[in-house]
């Protein structure tokens, strides 16, 4: 109590306007005082740094630059518009560090040079429009008053059927992100000891293309909706066994000693999650493996990716959560796995992992 009632003092103390004055003043609790100011003004400019990011990735602007500097006068006249407003953009780029100036010409910082090398990161920035509507207003959002779009980009979740152009958008995204995120579980995780490796929801492929370029002797199958997963043969050949069908509904193909479940768990609803969780128990055999790997919480210590992007996400998907990784591993337990381990994440803004182990 007594500590709560120090926080409580140090609060209202902090938040009050003379103190604020008095901490701007003095040398040794100016440099706190702004920069707590710097990270407020980055908070509440957030979104728009957000736009001019995605501007920039909407105008192609990173390729244009990627091979030689680009005057603002080139550049406006390539994408229609002033030369004034096109330099307002780039030194928006400056400030933020994605781009560079020298003499009155722009080229990619490293950070924007990043842009063009992260796998999917671009596709992801432009896919982001339909998150910004539905963000619109955060507070309806968070009452649940309004109907959103990321809910109609992502009908697999809800069970539906998909029509094929939108199924190869939604194998396109996920396999251009999918690079670093199989990077990352191939780091926290080995597949030496398996022998056949099912991949649950793998769409076109790309963890499976992964995980067979470090282990090509490894027998795999891969495992999705009828409409998403034959896109997978383009990419992996006859090297992959492809089975059609939805995990909700039909019963899992037989055979393999470890399957993985790669951004799939976040899409769904605790119920949808713990009735696969058991099915994937019930066809694993003795000390057979479940993978676990997508952005998750942090649990006790919330951090931005998970407990903010990821989570307001999927409210806006209308279905599924950002769980914690203590969470999915108590969820696998209570299914009845026994052996649960939650290994470091490298990068946790990647992805996360949960690796689970049928001792019986």
């Amino acid at each position: 109590m007594a500590s709560l009632a120090i926080s409580g003092w140090s609060t209202r103390l902090i938040a009050s306007r003379g103190f604020q004055k008095w901490a701007a003043r003095l040398p040794f609790t100016k440099g706190i005082a702004k920069r707590e100011g710097e990270a407020l003004f980055d908070l509440v400019s957030g979104f728009v740094y957000s736009q001019v990011l995605y501007a920039l990735v909407t105008l192609d602007i990173p390729n244009d630059l990627k091979d030689a500097p680009q005057s603002a006068h080139a550049l406006a006249l390539k994408h229609g518009m002033s030369e004034e407003r096109m330099r307002l953009l780039m030194q928006a780029g400056v400030a933020l560090k994605l781009v560079k100036e020298k003499k009155g010409r722009f080229a990619l910082a490293r950070r924007g040079a990043a842009l063009i090398g992260v796998p999917g990161l671009q596709a992801m920035i432009r896919h982001h429009d339909v998150m910004y509507r539905d963000l619109a207003d955060p507070v309806a959002l968070l009452r649940g008053e309004v109907e959103t779009e990321l809910a109609d980009f992502w009908p697999y979740v809800f069970g539906g059927d998909m029509p094929a152009d939108q199924a190869q958008v939604y194998s396109d995204l996920m396999a251009d992100s999918q690079g670093l995120v199989a990077e990352d579980t191939l780091r926290m995780v080995s597949f030496a000891g398996a022998g056949r490796l099912m991949d649950v929801g793998g769409g076109s492929g790309a963890f499976l293309a992964a995980v067979t370029k470090a282990y090509p002797k490894l027998d795999v199958t891969l495992f999705d909706l009828p409409d998403v997963a034959p896109q997978a043969r383009t990419r992996l050949g006859d090297r992959v066994r492809i089975e059609g069908g939805s995990f909700r509904t039909d019963p899992l193909p037989e055979g393999a000693d470890t399957i993985s479940l790669i951004r799939v768990l976040y899409d769904h609803s605790d119920e949808t999650v713990m009735a696969l969780l058991a099915k994937i128990y019930d066809r694993l055999p003795k000390s057979g493996r479940l993978i676990i790997s997508e952005p998750m919480t942090g649990g006790t210590k919330p951090h931005g990716p998970g407990n903010a992007y990821f989570a307001f996400y999927c409210m806006a998907m209308r279905t599924g959560q950002a769980r914690s990784p203590e969470k999915i591993a108590q969820m696998c337990v209570e299914v009845g796995f026994a052996d649960v381990q939650t290994p470091k994440a490298p990068r946790p803004f990647v992805t996360s992992a949960v690796v689970a182990r049928k001792t019986v």
